[in-house]
């Protein structure tokens, strides 16, 4: 193995390598590389697929493009004896390879690796199995020459192939985060592919070729791999494909999940939001509202009531306006939207739909009707249309409602007064028995990895069920009654904050949405003092959020107030930057901690080039001001991938992490949340 024979007839060959193979080679390591660094990625993102699959996937990338630029390299190599290379060999010498790589993505998707021997003794285990591919795969050469091993290139081969490893373990373990920018990505696959290429070419400089008889041919043959080329590329593609078809499924069960309903596989509330978020104009909204699926549900459970939803699903499917997009946006509601049929024809078509739901049902042999009442709205002008769905809504919860399988048009002189008075007569009650509560959104920030959250406000009325924020906290300003219920929720959240503090649980700061009109006034800054006394927290650790266009019309006053709480040490973000007329003149003025940018300017990242353009600039100009930068609304991972992939990484809040969740969720988010970075680490 590592002696020539002791023999005078002993000649020496010497080989050649073809300069565009070897580079062939070296291409194909760094492509390998680069594909499997992709496939790791997929391991630390929330996917359909078990992460042992990618995990599989990326070692069998890397696997593969090692053992494939080996026996690329080989084809380089020209000798003047003719050459062969046994198949059955030659694909036995992939399990080494593969091994190798499946142990380098299993240790960087570990938890943190505690000391260098951790990454030494995988890199000596893993530079053992390269090389042991590489030793195989040579002994599948069929030549009519012999071959030995000068013994110290030979052992140089071993160590270029361990340290080659530990190099690899040590990238993949410690730039996890940094992966995902595509320069960092791409120059790791180079030095990965030119690390793999050098200990091969290492390894080949150790052999020395022999004959026992003269070779009088001056004709350099090379080996056919053919065969061999054509089941490389089949491996490649595959592979490839598989990981396409996997992301892109990856993709689309994101998307149903996030915006469709799981049970009648419509278009859900998210959808529904985001639809009438768009410029609207005009257009008419009917909700169909489903009365007593609770009895239903208690007395023959729940699969009973989903077979309900599902018929009258279908019914409803069935005889909507043509035109019309179907949404379910609660459990027991629907909502059928139109933009383009007239609110007679409308109205005509929704009467008859409404009729067939007077059919009774029959599920299981037994014979039923549902109980339903349909609201009717309509706008004519983009300020109506912001009332579309609190029209209707409006209403739903008026209390003359009967579930008659009417449809009822709204009408401002009735459902709006009747609707609002309500609500103000109802919500000291609604603090006193906790038919209102608190979510909390988190906020991550990417760079430190510190956790907050933002309180926001919930209602479920004994009457009226859950009422959107977007209809009941308007009319709490118009009315003077928000003042009240805003020193409610700052002495609920201070009492919950003491509580987390006490755990040990590492949520860092909750910010508090502040009504305009309250951000100057000396009630708020008693209330705020005798709650964070009271509870025992920092006041670093509460933040007010207040809205740009609430400070404009109050400029003076506003800055003086912002400045007595900054002195305190509360913090302050100014939220929704970027909707008002004079972000920029007052952004200087204003002692503020803390920026949100308003989700309109993200929604089209990264693939709108002008509001990338826009994110970019409002991060730096906030950073260079010494202000902290939260995005909100991001739901994609290319938004994610597009704002850490920032030298000044923006803290992220947005249902790609998590919706607003209640107390004892976001805990166990929190926990979960740690533990995946633990797992990257």
């Amino acid at each position: 193995m590592f002696y020539l024979p002791n023999s005078d007839n002993v000649y020496l060959l010497e080989g050649e390598y073809s300069s565009l193979i070897v580079l062939l080679s070296i291409v194909i390591a760094c492509l390998a590389a680069y594909t499997a660094l992709s496939m790791n990625e997929r391991i630390q993102q929330t996917s359909f697929f078990n992460r042992n699959v990618w995990l599989t996937l990326a070692s069998i990338a890397m696997g593969l493009g090692i053992w494939s630029m080996h026996f690329i390299g080989m084809s380089a190599l020209k000798l003047p004896v003719s050459m062969e290379y046994d198949l059955v060999t030659t694909i036995i010498s992939i399990f080494p390879a593969g091994f190798a790589s499946y142990l380098a993505f299993y240790i960087a998707n570990k938890k943190k690796i505690k000391s260098q021997w951790s990454y030494i003794i995988s890199g000596i285990i893993m530079g053992l199995g390269i090389s042991s591919m590489h030793y195989v795969g040579m002994s599948a050469m069929k030549m009519e020459a012999q071959y030995i091993y000068r013994p110290w290139v030979f052992t140089a081969s071993i160590v270029v192939a361990i340290v080659v490893s530990y190099v690899a373990l040590y990238i993949f373990s410690t730039m996890q985060r940094l992966i995902k920018n595509q320069i960092v990505k791409i120059l790791t696959s180079i030095i990965m592919g030119l690390a793999v290429a050098s200990m091969h070419y290492t390894g080949m400089a150790a052999v020395i070729f022999y004959t026992d008889v003269p070779i009088h041919s001056s004709h350099m043959h090379q080996m056919d791999f053919t065969l061999l080329i054509v089941c490389i590329t089949a491996g490649i593609v595959i592979t490839l494909a598989f990981s396409g078809l996997s992301s892109l499924l990856d993709r689309y069960v994101e998307y149903r999940l996030n915006y469709f309903d799981a049970l009648t596989i419509l278009p859900n509330r998210r959808q529904f939001e985001k639809k009438l978020n768009t410029s609207i104009s005009n257009g008419s909204l009917a909700i169909i509202h489903l009365h007593g699926l609770e009895k239903w549900n208690s007395g023959y459970g729940y699969s009973f009531g989903d077979r309900i939803i599902r018929d009258v699903s279908e019914t409803i499917i069935g005889l909507k306006p043509e035109m019309a997009e179907l949404y379910r946006i609660e459990g027991n509601r629907f909502a059928i939207l139109t933009l383009t049929q007239s609110y007679k024809d409308f109205a005509a078509s929704i009467e008859k739909l409404t009729s067939a739901l007077m059919n009774p049902v029959v599920i299981e042999n037994q014979q039923l009707v549902v109980e339903v009442v349909c609201s009717l709205s309509t706008c004519s002008d983009e300020k109506e249309a912001k009332q579309l769905f609190a029209n209707a809504m409006a209403v739903l919860q008026h209390s003359s409602i009967e579930y008659k399988h009417q449809v009822i048009e709204y009408d401002p002189s009735i459902h709006k007064y009747s609707f609002e008075k309500g609500i103000i007569q109802d919500i000291e009650k609604a603090m006193e028995q906790d038919e209102l509560y608190i979510v909390y959104q988190p906020k991550v920030e990417s760079d430190k990895e510190r956790l907050g959250a933002e309180a926001l406000l919930r209602w479920n009325h004994p009457v009226h069920g859950f009422i959107s924020p977007g209809l009941f906290i308007p009319l709490l300003e118009e009315n003077g009654k928000i003042i009240d219920v805003t020193d409610w929720i700052i002495e609920k959240v201070c009492e919950q904050m003491s509580h987390w503090i006490s755990e040990g649980h590492p949520i860092k700061e909750v910010s508090i949405n502040i009504p305009g009109q309250y951000i100057t006034s000396q009630r708020l800054m008693d209330v705020l003092k005798e709650s964070v006394a009271k509870y025992g927290i920092d006041s670093h650790q509460l933040e007010l959020e207040i809205t740009e266009t609430s400070v404009i019309n109050n400029i003076e006053n506003a800055i003086i107030s912002i400045g007595e709480f900054r002195k305190f040490g509360f913090n302050i973000a100014l939220d929704d930057f970027g909707t008002g007329l004079s972000s920029l003149s007052y952004l200087k003025r204003l002692p503020i901690t803390t920026v949100k940018i308003d989700k309109s300017f993200v929604d089209g990242v990264p693939e709108s080039e002008k509001d990338s353009a826009i994110i970019k600039a409002i991060i730096v100009l906030c950073h260079s001001l010494n202000m902290k930068v939260v995005i909100e609304g991001v739901e994609t991972e290319e938004q994610i991938t597009f704002l850490t992939c920032m030298p000044e990484k923006p803290g992220i809040q947005g249902y790609y992490y998590s919706p607003p969740l209640k107390k004892d969720d976001l805990v166990k988010w929190m926990q979960e949340f740690y533990q995946r970075k633990k797992a990257v680490n």
